[in-house]
């Protein structure tokens, strides 16, 4: 009986000091921006690449591209990318990987001296593109890495395919200012409504939303990027298998992030910040 009880009681306990850890880290990471000069876009970059075995959600990485544009988080933001790559071996390679991931949003998102600051860094990631993986489970982790890896190096070089992604990625952010002013339009139509929505947007960080961007930091956000999927160690002809879409539709439910190709696809779950018009005005 005490045996049986015992094998009950262990996923309560495992719980239990789930929620212990959450809890301290929040105390942690609140404590750090009271006390410290750490800012909110650091502690996301810090747990976008930590070592764990989590993915790299939506969310954050938007929030961190928008903040890479202001120079004080620029730098605290590839100085914790580099130093995440400078450390990558085999036994450290998931922070390292997750790390690429990170960059290579900041590539086709971020300010263009992205491309020129981690020009340094071309050897180490291409000793990433001949690392081998295989968990227990059979999942090939070694592909996803070589292929992240890669595809960094293609960006690196600045060349059409750089210029290609980030022209992908100003156009499905034109579209999304194309949503914000219909709303306007149509909520200037509207006589008297009690609300009337008048400006949609996803903000960057203020003082009213510093919640959304530890909710980020903690990992809330299910969806995953596509270069958190691991990839099964057979059937190798699927390799070069990946999402493609020639007809995007953006819309007030949808977000979007680049797939393993570096094309835009859709994400759901979100929705967008629509803000009452100032009919006074």
């Amino acid at each position: 009986m005490e045996g049986n009880r015992g094998k009950m009681d262990a996923p309560i306990l495992h719980e239990f000091k789930k929620q212990a850890s959450f809890f301290l880290k929040e105390k942690i990471k609140t404590a750090r921006l009271a006390l410290t000069d750490v800012t909110p876009a650091q502690l996301l970059v810090e747990e976008a690449a930590n070592g764990n075995p989590g993915g790299v959600d939506a969310q954050t990485l938007k929030l961190i591209s928008r903040a890479a544009f202001e120079l004080d988080d620029y730098w605290r933001i590839v100085e914790i990318l580099h130093k995440r790559l400078v450390k990558f071996d085999k036994r450290n390679w998931r922070a390292a990987y997750k790390a690429l991931i990170v960059l290579e949003y900041l590539l086709t998102h971020g300010p263009e001296s992205v491309a020129q600051e981690f020009q340094t860094q071309r050897d180490v990631i291409r000793e990433m593109e001949r690392f081998q993986h295989i968990d227990e489970k059979g999942f090939n982790w070694g592909l996803n890495v070589r292929k992240k890896s890669e595809r960094i190096l293609k960006l690196l070089e600045k060349g059409p395919l750089l210029r290609e992604e980030r022209d992908k990625a100003r156009k499905i952010s034109r579209g999304i200012q194309g949503f914000s002013s219909f709303c306007r339009r149509t909520s200037s139509g509207q006589e008297t409504p009690p609300k009337v929505f008048d400006r949609c947007n996803s903000q960057f960080i203020d003082n009213t939303n510093l919640d959304d961007f530890l909710s980020a930091a903690n990992g809330n956000d299910s969806i995953k990027t596509e270069g958190e999927k691991p990839m099964p160690p057979t059937n190798p002809k699927m390799e070069d298998l990946s999402p493609k879409s020639s007809n995007i539709q953006v819309n007030s439910n949808q977000n979007l992030v680049p797939d393993e190709t570096g094309l835009v696809r859709e994400e759901n779950g979100r929705s967008w910040n629509c803000m009452p018009a100032n009919l006074d005005g």
